[in-house]
C-alpha cells in the first residue's frame, strides 16, 4: 500500500487525485446499482452476484499475479477474509432483495446509516472515543435514517429493514477488516471478498429458496441460475464495472487522507437518485428526501471536523470516516494502513 501520513494533509495534486479517484468510483457504483436494478427479473440476484464474483477472479488473479510484491494469491489471512465475506455477502443479498419493492433513493439512503453504525460499534469494540460533537453528529445521521424510513407513516414498507439490516451486516464486516489491517493489500482483500461472495450466495441462495416459496413479487430470488446467450455480456459488464468502482475507491483512499475523500461517499446518494429519476421516473417522498439531506448533513459535518483535526492532532480520524459506498468490500483497510503509517512517521520526528 502507498505510505499514507493520516496526520498531514496530502500534496495538492495528489488530493485533487484521490477526490477524483473517488468521484467516478462512485460514479461507477452507482451504474453497477443502477445495472443490478435493471437485470433483476430476467436474472435472478444470485447469478448477478455470482458473476460479480466470476469477474474479478478472471481480472483479478492475474494482475496480483503479474505485480506479485505485497500482493498474494494465497493468504494465511483467509479464514478472516470468508467470515468477512459472509456478512457481506448475506448483507448485500438483503440489499438487493429490496431493489424491486422500492426506489433506488430509498433503499440507499437507508444503507447510509452503516457509517453511522460503525461508529457505535468501533467505541464498543475497539474503543474509540465519540466525543459530543461525532455524538450529536451521529444523533442528526440516526434521525435522517428514522425519518427515512418513516415507520409510522401511510406509506411505510416492511421492505426498509432489508436496507438497514444490510448497513448492520456490512458494518459489522467493516470492524472485522481491522483484524486484517495492513497485513493484506486491497487488491488481495478485494479478491477475497467479492470471490468468496461469489462462492457463498449459491448455497445461501438455495438454502433460501428451500425455506420459502417465493411469488411473482419475488421472481427475483427464485433459484434460477438460467442464462440467456444475450445476457452473458451483461453480467460481464456488470462484474467489470464493480471493479473498476473497487479499484477507484481504493486508490482514492490509498493516496489521499481518509478524513479528506470519506465526505466525498454521500455523492453517491443524489447520483443515485438523479439515475433513478431518469431512468424508472423514480421521484423520492418528502420524508426520503429529509433523511438523505440529515445523513449527508451528519456525514460532511464529521468529515469536516476530522480534517480540520488531522492537521493538528498526533491520532487519524476514526474507523467512522471510511468509505462506506455500496458493494464497496474494501473500507477501513486503507485507513489501518493510515494508522500505522501515522505512528511510523511520528516516531521518526522524534529526536
Amino acid at each position: 500500500m502507498a505510505n499514507i501520513t493520516a496526520g498531514l494533509p496530502a500534496a495538492p495534486s495528489r488530493a485533487a487525485a484521490g477526490i477524483v479517484s473517488i468521484l467516478f468510483g462512485m460514479m461507477l457504483f452507482v451504474v453497477q446499482d443502477g445495472m443490478m436494478k435493471s437485470l433483476l427479473g430476467p436474472l435472478s440476484m444470485w447469478v448477478l452476484i455470482l458473476a460479480r464474483g466470476v469477474m474479478a477472479l478472471i481480472v483479478l488473479v492475474p494482475v496480483i499475479w503479474v505485480l506479485g510484491g505485497p500482493h498474494r494469491l494465497l493468504t494465511p489471512l483467509w479464514p478472516i477474509h470468508l467470515l468477512r465475506a459472509s456478512f457481506f455477502t448475506s448483507g448485500f443479498a438483503l440489499f438487493y432483495t429490496a431493489f424491486p419493492l422500492m426506489g433506488l433513493a430509498e433503499v440507499t439512503t437507508i444503507f447510509f446509516a452503516a457509517p453511522l453504525i460503525v461508529a457505535l460499534m468501533a467505541a464498543v469494540w475497539l474503543g474509540e472515543r465519540i466525543g459530543p460533537h461525532r455524538l450529536g453528529a451521529l444523533i442528526v445521521g440516526f434521525a435522517g435514517v428514522v425519518i427515512a424510513m418513516n415507520p409510522a407513516g401511510e406509506n411505510f414498507q416492511w421492505a426498509a429493514v432489508l436496507p438497514l439490516s444490510c448497513a448492520f451486516l456490512y458494518a459489522t464486516s467493516q470492524i472485522l477488516a481491522r483484524k486484517i489491517g495492513d497485513r493484506e493489500t486491497s487488491l488481495t482483500t478485494g479478491l477475497y471478498t467479492v470471490a468468496f461472495s461469489g462462492v457463498l450466495i449459491l448455497p445461501l441462495g438455495w438454502a433460501v429458496n428451500q425455506v420459502f416459496d417465493f411469488g411473482p413479487e419475488f421472481a427475483h430470488l427464485r433459484w434460477d441460475l438460467a442464462v440467456a446467450r444475450g445476457q452473458l455480456d451483461n453480467l460481464m459488464l456488470l462484474g467489470l464495472v464493480g471493479l473498476g468502482g473497487y479499484i477507484l475507491l481504493s486508490r482514492a483512499y490509498q493516496i489521499a487522507p481518509a478524513s479528506l475523500v470519506a465526505p466525498f461517499d454521500y455523492c453517491y446518494l443524489p447520483m443515485a437518485t438523479i439515475m433513478a429519476w431518469a431512468m424508472w421516473d423514480e421521484v423520492p417522498g418528502i420524508a426520503t428526501i429529509a433523511g438523505m439531506v440529515l445523513i449527508i448533513a451528519s456525514g460532511l459535518y464529521l468529515g469536516a471536523r476530522e480534517l480540520r483535526q488531522s492537521r493538528k492532532a498526533t491520532v487519524p480520524a476514526p474507523t467512522a470516516e471510511a468509505s462506506f459506498a455500496p458493494s464497496n468490500p474494501q473500507a477501513a483497510m486503507t485507513l489501518h494502513a493510515d494508522i500505522i503509517n501515522h505512528r511510523t512517521d511520528n516516531h521518526l520526528r522524534k529526536p
